[in-house]
């Protein structure tokens, strides 16, 4: 494969030269945050196909009394149900020639055995706790309008439980994609793949050749390219809504309808804050959201996710304190519990969390937060004192 640059054309042309992943685990963790690079085909509708992140290193048993004997780097599944199981190797580990396939198939002949629909959940909703993600916004993109898990209603409930029962039917099928996913990819492994897809009935396997390319400053080109041949699976339809995702323009321009003048503001200087000092991340929600991360103890941890609804009277604020104790521990999420501010509504969800372990998702309604002059500042300050006085780096 050459070498050859890619160029961007803005005011100047800029050349991008090909760069390999550092490690492996950085390798891992932009697909685990970036899983649009693995979506191509499309859903049994004709829908665009979008992949959703179950867990990362997620454990395979040999048996039902058996602890897992392997790990699979990443689950993934997409809104008809049909799992992704994904495995990373940078091109200069030998064992992504030959021995990944065998690891592979070991991977899937288990998982469709031993992964039961409870574990399957279980496990995407601890991840969705991990990333700081609410699970109502998180079911909203797999299930549509039914995926309304806020309140945890019977009906939301009971649409989850199908949802998973369908992954796990789809898994003792053999009804699953196997993605072999590095930064380049061996003409040996793209013969097994492309064998492998032309045999197999019901499981499509893939070889995806992600290079990257960079730029001066933090500019990044990825540039995925499928291996393997287009096989015809069927699938049961689905009349689930793609996913939306909130830019920050979506949500500037929701929040110029607000009525309230200080609730405009208010909302606008959580955005800013976040923008300037840590990051913002657009939501999927079937309403505009945005969650905001900062930079704490070398990673970055979803602290925050404002929530515009329909219903203007509904907007809140809402703390990730479930992934604020998974990143920082107990110690710390407890000081920033006892460090925000008092308002009506937050202090008795605040109060609630030690008996759950501080993993939870108290929130605060965006009118009464606007109605208190000095709270924005509280809660951002409280957000400094949390990451160390860590900005952006």
């Amino acid at each position: 494969m050459t070498n050859q640059p890619v160029f961007v054309l803005g005011e100047e042309l800029q050349a991008l030269e090909r760069a390999g992943f550092e490690t492996e685990a950085e390798f891992q963790e932009l697909l685990a945050r970036h899983p649009r690079v693995l979506d191509f085909g499309s859903l049994a509708d004709g829908r665009p196909l979008r992949l959703v992140l179950v867990a990362r290193e997620m454990g395979v048993p040999t048996s039902t009394e058996s602890a897992p004997a392997y790990w699979l780097d990443h689950l993934f599944v997409d809104a008809d149900g049909v799992p992704t199981l994904v495995e990373v190797k940078r091109a200069t580990d030998t064992r992504i020639r030959r021995e990944v396939v065998g690891q592979m198939l070991d991977y899937a002949a288990n998982a469709a055995r031993y992964w039961p629909a409870a574990l399957l959940r279980r496990s995407f909703e601890d991840t969705c706790v991990k990333d700081g993600r609410s699970l109502e916004e998180a079911y909203g993109e797999l299930l549509g309008d039914q995926g309304d898990q806020g309140d945890q209603g019977d009906q939301g409930d009971r649409s989850a439980e199908e949802f998973w029962t369908t992954v796990e039917e789809r898994l003792a099928a053999g009804q699953m994609r196997l993605l072999f996913v590095a930064d380049q990819i061996p003409l040996e492994l793209r013969a097994i793949v492309e064998f492998l897809n032309r045999q197999l009935r019901q499981t499509e396997v893939y070889a995806v050749e992600l290079t990257q390319y960079r730029g001066g400053g933090d500019l990044r080109v990825l540039v995925p390219r499928v291996h393997g041949e287009v096989a015809t699976v069927a699938k049961s339809p689905s009349g689930h809504r793609a996913a939306q995702r909130t830019t920050r323009a979506d949500m500037d321009a929701a929040i110029a309808s607000r009525p309230d003048l200080d609730v405009r503001r208010t909302a606008t200087a959580l955005l800013d804050h976040a923008a300037a000092e840590g990051r913002l991340e657009c939501g999927t929600a079937k309403y505009r959201s945005m969650r905001m991360y900062y930079r704490a103890s070398g990673r970055d941890v979803p602290i925050a996710t404002l929530s515009l609804r329909d219903d203007p009277a509904k907007d809140d604020l809402s703390f990730a304190f479930g992934s604020i104790t998974y990143h920082l521990g107990h110690e710390r999420a407890a000081a920033f519990a006892a460090s925000l501010p008092t308002l009506p509504g937050l202090a008795e969800r605040l109060e609630a969390l030690p008996a759950k372990g501080y993993n939870g998702w108290p929130s605060v309604s965006l009118a009464a937060l606007a109605s208190e002059p000095t709270a924005v500042e509280g809660i951002l300050s409280a957000i400094q004192q949390l990451v160390g006085g860590q900005g952006r780096q």
